[in-house]
């Protein structure tokens, strides 16, 4: 029963945290002359990816056995995969609700070149760790840098690519000082909420740990099936914040740039400290992950993508969890 209200407690206190995190780093990308992609791509997409790389690097780091190890790659590899389906299905069903309400167009008024080649670069970057794990070779450690370097060549060219700062009369009043805030209390705000999400999360998760335990599912499972849906909880609510707020280009930007850390960052931890060999149902985790991400970026393409198809993509979550249900 604590579990349960833990749960929930923890859940809505992530909400407020995070309405507190995206009205703060609006701002911090204002003081910072940033762009509203560079805002989502990179200031937002970094902060809430955190809870996510945390799992990560305490199992990797100090797991203390081979088993407490593998959440670590399941939680790198389930990442991808809620964000790439789960994420963008919640963008999508709230965009096609307000279609079909008659209070907002059927389309995405966002940069569909932009986006397109942010999944080319994702897909590019997850197939070479898919394929990393399915090999076994002794200094396969050392390609964990490669895959730093890579994110670090993404942010330099969202920098380079900026289309120029935020308009000051599109933002809300900062919350803690709505007077024409300076970049500290914009930087204050973004911040504490940040800590607050943190801490928020890492209750979630641990709940989550406690209510799989109540289904027996195994740990490597749940670190896979259940602790990303926790951790990327984040970005999640950051989406649908922002496209309640008509700010679709930031919701999906904030994504985009997550999966790029997911890709990257966590990816190079696990890669470090463990073999990196991927088991039957990762390989299912990473085949849902490019089904999803393959049909998005050939819509993107093709200029057709639009709130119904952005929304199917959680149909491959839903798929994932049926193939995972069946083998267990």
């Amino acid at each position: 029963m604590l579990a349960l209200i833990l749960f929930f407690a923890s859940a809505f206190v992530i909400y407020l945290a995070c309405e507190f995190f995206v009205n703060g780093v609006e701002w911090l990308g204002c003081r910072l002359k940033l762009g509203a992609t560079a805002v989502g791509t990179l200031l937002a997409a970094f902060g809430t990816a955190l809870p996510e790389s945390a799992v990560t690097f305490v199992a990797v780091v100090f797991g203390a056995t081979p088993e407490q190890k593998e959440i670590g790659v399941g939680a790198a590899m389930g990442g991808p995969l809620v964000l790439a389906t789960v994420a963008y299905s919640v963008v999508g069903l709230i965009l096609w609700r307000r279609s079909r309400a008659g209070t907002g167009p059927c389309s995405l008024h966002v940069d569909t070149e932009r986006l397109a080649r942010d999944q080319l670069w994702f897909m590019l970057i997850f197939v070479a760790k898919v394929v990393l794990g399915l090999l076994v070779f002794s200094w396969k450690p050392w390609l964990g840098l490669l895959f730093l370097a890579a994110y670090g060549l993404y942010v330099r060219r969202e920098l380079s690519m900026d289309e120029g700062s935020m308009i000051m009369e599109e933002l809300e009043p900062l919350k803690l000082r709505p007077n024409d805030p300076s970049l500290f209390w914009a930087a204050l705000q973004t911040a504490l909420a940040l800590i607050v999400i943190a801490f928020a999360s890492r209750i979630f998760v641990l709940q989550i740990d406690e209510l799989s335990g109540w289904f027996g599912v195994s740990p490597h499972i749940a670190a896979l099936l259940l602790a990303p849906v926790a951790t990327e909880l984040p970005e999640i609510l950051n989406a649908f914040i922002w496209v309640r707020q008509g700010k679709e280009r930031l919701a999906l930007a904030n994504i985009s740039g997550a999966m790029m850390i997911q890709a990257t960052i966590p990816s190079a931890m696990a890669i470090f400290m463990t073999p990196w060999e991927l088991d039957a149902p990762l390989i299912s985790a990473a085949a849902m992950t490019m089904l999803s991400i393959g049909m998005l970026y050939l819509l993107l393409r093709r200029n057709r993508l639009r709130p119904p198809q952005l929304a199917a993509a959680g149909g491959f979550y839903l798929l994932f969890v049926c193939l995972v249900a069946l083998k267990s």
